[in-house]
């Protein structure tokens, strides 16, 4: 993170400009910072600068410390299990194994937030309050050296498409709702980008590190449902492009946005994305360009789950196969990262779940071997961090998360 660096600019600056010089501040690709003394002048003018937002990084100082681990290795963790008696079961499985981080619901998949806002926010109805106390889980957190991130669902939101209709897709004045009965609300409307940026700066403030945005898309196949729903394009409606590229438009800014908003709470930002946007140019109907979102954020965690491929990279049943999915995949990545100026810090999401859904009898069991293939698939092709998911939150046991050291 630039936080420190960005610090000691500002700080600079503010010395400089206290004894009456002015400056300029230049960096360069690596490390190296260049200040540059101007030589006054005898004519010069001078304006009332309004100089807040420069010293908005110094007001969200939640008075917590976080050190970035040497790679985050980290598990996905419900608001109620946050909030819950698992919580404790969880805080051992990091304490005694080489995971350090933890990625924890504030805006969950249904679109309520998992912990209780102030009174009188705007958010205090969507509230589920599964985490009661989340400066106190921070805090233990803190102390563990546990890396946070706070993970806000975006676009899929079914509390909110009800409440706003106008926001979502409807279909024959209804909202419209996928196969699941999930509703989706549009990442055309800036109103809804602003709605959860605010929840970000709120998990921000708490002293969450990293804020990784997922369902940042439209809904699968929306390519097949495009013609059929009602919703208004906003500012999009004028572009001069076809509709699948003002998906990609309106995806990548939102991504932009929330980065550039982010920017004064000094955190990382992270999206989750599907793992095959980065073997395709673009996927057409979600939206989602790998490269375009990767130069725009901090952290990319493709979803790269081996029982969500179809037969990829010549592999007839990927999910009995994980680590050779994930290192065919992984040379994909990197080979779409290296083209990049701004390149991201990767860090996939790998399965320790079954999918009977695939199997007409016993699904493949993901244990520790499957989980460590995964893991060892991604370091010997240089990506060294990695997440875990399990919806229900009940990772393998004796799992080695660094089985390469």
């Amino acid at each position: 993170m630039r936080k420190n660096r960005l610090k000691m600019y500002t700080f600079i600056g503010i010395l400089l400009l206290g004894i009456g010089i002015p400056f300029t501040i230049h960096e360069s690709s690596g490390e190296e910072v260049h200040i540059v003394k101007l030589h006054p002048t005898k004519e010069t003018s001078v304006e009332k600068i309004d100089i807040s937002k420069k010293f908005q990084r110094f007001t969200y100082d939640s008075g917590l410390n976080f050190e970035y681990p040497d790679a985050v290795r980290g598990i996905y963790v419900t608001g109620p299990s946050a909030g819950g008696s698992n919580f404790d079961r969880l805080l051992k499985l990091v304490e005694n194994t080489d995971l350090n981080a933890m990625v924890i619901d504030i805006k969950e998949d249904h679109g309520n937030l998992t912990i209780k806002p102030e009174k009188g926010s705007p958010y205090e109805d969507i509230a589920l309050n599964y985490i009661n106390d989340p400066g106190k889980m921070l805090k233990v957190l803190e102390e563990k050296g546990i890396y946070p991130i706070a993970r806000i669902v975006v676009f899929k939101d079914s509390v909110l498409a009800k409440k706003r209709p106008e926001l979502s897709f409807m279909e024959n004045g209804k909202v419209w709702t996928n196969g699941k009965g999930e509703a989706f609300v549009s990442p055309f409307q800036k109103e809804v980008w602003k709605y959860n940026v605010e929840i970000a700066k709120k998990a921000a403030a708490l002293g969450f590190q990293e804020i990784q945005f997922d369902y940042v898309r439209f809904p699968e196949g929306f390519e097949r449902y495009d013609k059929k729903l009602e919703y208004s394009q906003g500012d999009y409606a004028n572009e001069e492009i076809s509709n699948v590229q003002r998906r990609v438009k309106a995806v990548t800014d939102f991504v932009a946005y929330a980065k550039e908003e982010l920017e004064s709470y000094d955190v990382d930002v992270a999206v989750d994305i599907f793992g095959y946007a980065a073997t395709i140019p673009e996927a057409p109907g979600i939206g989602q360009n790998f490269s375009k979102i990767s130069s725009n954020v901090d952290v990319i965690s493709s979803m790269i789950y081996p029982s969500h491929w179809t037969s990829y990279f010549g592999i007839d049943f990927p999910d009995k196969e994980p680590y050779k999915l994930v290192t065919e995949y992984a040379k994909v990545e990197n080979n779409v990262l290296s083209k990049l100026e701004n390149k991201p810090t990767s860090r996939p999401w790998i399965q320790d779940f079954e999918a009977p859904w695939l199997y007409d009898g016993e699904p493949t069991q993901y244990g520790k071997e499957e989980v460590e293939a995964q893991i060892k698939a991604l370091k010997e092709n240089g990506i060294n961090e990695f997440l875990i998911w399990n919806a229900s939150n009940v990772y393998s046991k004796n799992v080695d998360y660094t089985p390469m050291d």
